[in-house]
């Protein structure tokens, strides 16, 4: 702007002082006809034309057109009327494309961007501008082109004319034939004769175009020339076509929404090139690097900002390109009219997941599926768009919204896999598995729970059938008593109550007595639930209030801050605030799904699995657990409901975990200190040494975390809930 002042100021004295007969027309035509007559008269083909005069006289020309505009104000002053009369930028681009002298078209390219820069008033839609416009488009993007750099600043200027007069857009993208016979009507021809610039026509509508012609034909114009230099080696050329198509994309008619999603290959290209990202990414990887990626932003590409670490595992720059390349389809799709960010997002589900993702998740090899699996983990850790979610877990688990049977295992037989995935004889893909479960039950879709978990609690036939809705709470409170005087008449239980450790180790809520029970307050519910979590585990077994900041409350806050998050993700998903009545309906075989049975089957093998395996899945069943549905909060979180004949819950689940570790751990020696000692070496306080029975050891301290971690769910979770 500095330079362009002092332009105008120079120019401006010339006029009135220096030289008051000066005529801005005059010298215009000069430069130019100096810019011909070098063609007239050079015989030296070969200098380049930063040896000659013709950048400067292209300046001078520019300047004078800039100039010119702010004098004439709205006016079309006579410079821009000679340069559209006699067609100068459509010669400048013949002269560009012959690259005469050498080097050329990097002159017309800075012209052309600073004449549309510069130049304020709308000219994109005349026809002298945009034909030229058009063949300089033609002349990007190709084979071992020396000026990248010019074409992507071209680009970029030419989508910031579009973005600020959109009505232009079908003349940058000449989709149809009919479009480009509609503009050069009878007044783009009288422009061509002479007359009045200002006087063509507007361009049809995107909608008119669409609408006209039944067979359309592919663009080949500037979008996939910007995909192309998309793949540059040079960064600020990467980032110039990714701002460009950026800028169209974010167009926010309906109309150009859906232009380019019908009419052009914008969809399509963009999924190829995400597609062709992923396939470059090297199959060794570690699926341990792949977790601990951290979220990739794809504007960081081309930053160098030294406090940012970049990733640095064998192929971590492969795998930085394409999360920075999937980040920037979740802008495009977010920032998209909404058909044409559904119609991106299909398109990435076609190309991306069905066609790649989904055979390498299907195929027999063990670290095929591995990797895979990790790197679809951190895709969806990494989706934000809410189309491209929908069409994620479209990918993943179907629509499905009855209740699963247990014979139909093929309705959907990428989600039935991934499910038998987490029950693998590889204990690395289970976990890698269940991780990518996890990252799915923290994504803002209501389908995700209803599809794994929710439609087959509906009709809640978990519970006794027999009770009807007028009954439903005496019922519930018959079921705390009867289990509370079983737990009572039990030697065992009896034992673990009053050996528990309450006072003084941790702050556990105080066990009703059998008058309050009978007459519960919400407090005594709230202690009820709470302590049959936390008396679950024998005292023999327990070692966490021996650690100083290892009991129950420290679960607390986790727990509170965890229900608030899931209560935020599902605030709009209209999920009911009480259990849906039972009715009075013949018994139904209860099927928990197949995803909560293989939960179930896991955590029932507690003490015989490995220790990262077993934090997996207590980690999914925790988050499930925290989701603020009723029904999931009974049947995962009351211990009183009385079960139907063959169904399990949670809480029984555990109760038959607790059952084989009492038989197991008569036979270990001095079990408790060693437990102390396993607890001591997963905490980072004792050196790591094999002991006698490590897995099953590790198994209940695990157990024993758990039980504590439902009980402060369940903690925070009630209070709100009895309000």
């Amino acid at each position: 702007m500095d330079m362009f002042n002092k332009v105008t100021a120079f120019l401006q004295q010339a006029l009135e002082t220096r030289e008051p007969s000066i005529n801005l027309q005059d010298s215009f035509v000069d430069h130019w006809k100096a810019i011909t007559n070098y063609y007239i008269e050079t015989s030296d083909e070969s200098r380049p034309v930063k040896h000659t005069d013709i950048p400067w006289r292209l300046r001078q020309m520019l300047d004078i057109l800039v100039y010119e505009e702010k004098q004439q104000g709205e006016e079309t002053g006579p410079c821009m009327e000679y340069l559209l009369q006699h067609k100068i930028l459509e010669t400048l681009c013949t002269l560009g494309k012959a690259q005469y002298p050498p080097g050329m078209s990097q002159q017309v390219m800075l012209f052309f961007s600073k004449v549309l820069s510069q130049i304020t008033k709308p000219v994109l839609h005349l026809i002298n501008v945009y034909r030229p416009v058009q063949k300089l488009i033609h002349l990007c993007g190709l084979p071992d082109s020396q000026t990248e750099k010019e074409e992507s600043q071209f680009l970029l200027v030419v989508c910031t004319r579009v973005k600020k007069d959109p009505y232009v857009l079908n003349y940058i993208l000449e989709i149809t034939k009919d479009s480009q016979k509609r503009s050069s009507s009878p007044s783009d021809e009288a422009v061509e004769k002479g007359s009045s610039p200002e006087r063509a026509p507007s361009p049809p509508s995107p909608s008119t175009s669409s609408a006209s012609s039944s067979s359309p034909q592919e663009a080949t114009g500037i979008i996939p020339v910007l995909i192309h230099l998309g793949k540059s080696e040079k960064s600020h050329v990467v980032l110039r076509s990714m701002e460009s198509l950026l800028l169209l994309v974010s167009l926010p008619q309906e109309d150009t929404g859906h232009l380019l999603a019908e009419r052009t290959p914008l969809c399509h290209l963009l999924a190829q090139r995400l597609t062709e990202l992923y396939c470059l990414i090297p199959s060794s990887l570690d699926p341990a690097d792949i977790h601990s990626y951290s979220s990739a932003q794809w504007r960081t590409q081309f930053t160098q900002d030294s406090t940012v670490e970049s990733p640095s595992f064998p192929g971590s720059e492969n795998v930085h390109r394409f999360f920075c390349f999937l980040d920037y389809c979740n802008e495009l799709i977010k920032e998209a009219p909404r058909v044409l960010g559904v119609e991106l997002a299909r398109a990435i589900h076609l190309q991306w997941l069905k066609g790649v993702i989904q055979p390498h998740l299907l195929q027999m090899s063990e670290v095929g599926i591995l990797v895979h699996t990790a790197l679809l983990s951190c895709s969806v850790r990494h989706i934000r768009s809410p189309a491209l979610l929908e069409e994620l877990v479209q990918f993943l688990l179907g629509n499905d919204t009855l209740c699963e049977q247990q014979q139909d295992t093929h309705t959907h037989i990428l989600r039935y896999r991934l499910i038998e995935h987490c029950n693998h004889i590889s204990d690395e893909i289970s976990i890698t598995t269940l991780r990518l479960f996890e990252e799915l039950l923290q994504k803002p879709s209501r389908s995700i729970l209803t599809n794994l978990v929710l439609r087959n609690l509906e009709k809640r036939s978990y519970r006794l059938s027999g009770s009807g809705a007028a009954d439903e709470r005496h019922a519930v409170e018959s079921d705390v008593l009867e289990e509370s005087e079983e737990l009572e008449e039990d030697p065992f239980f009896t034992d673990m109550y009053e050996d528990s450790g309450f006072s003084g180790q941790e702050p556990l809520l105080s066990l009703p007595s059998a008058r309050e029970r009978r007459n519960p307050s919400a407090h005594t519910q709230v202690a009820d639930l709470v302590n049959s979590f936390l008396c679950l585990v024998p005292q023999e077994a327990k070692t966490s209030h021996l650690v100083q900041g290892a009991g129950y409350d420290t679960y607390v806050h986790d727990a509170h801050k965890l229900l608030n998050e899931c209560t935020a993700l599902s605030h709009d998903w209209n999920w009911p605030d009480s259990a849906k009545t039972t009715e009075n309906n013949p018994a139904t075989e209860f099927y928990e799904g197949h995803f909560l049975q293989t939960l179930f089957d896991r955590i029932a093998r507690i003490l015989e699995q490995p220790y990262e395996l077993n934090l997996q899945v207590t980690s999914v069943l925790s988050r499930l657990a925290v989701f603020p549905h009723p029904h999931l909060h009974e049947y995962l979180l009351d211990p009183y409901i009385s079960l139907s004949p063959g169904a399990r819950s949670l809480f029984s689940t555990l109760v038959r975990v607790i059952g084989e570790l009492m038989q197991r751990i008569q036979h270990i020696h001095n079990v408790t200190d060693r437990l102390m000692m396993i607890r001591r070496q997963l905490m980072g306080l004792e050196e790591e040494t094999v002991v006698d029975h490590m897995t099953l050891l590790r198994g209940v301290i695990v157990l024993e975390e758990f039980c504590k971690e439902l009980a402060a769910i369940a903690f925070v979770k009630l209070p709100i809930e009895e309000q």
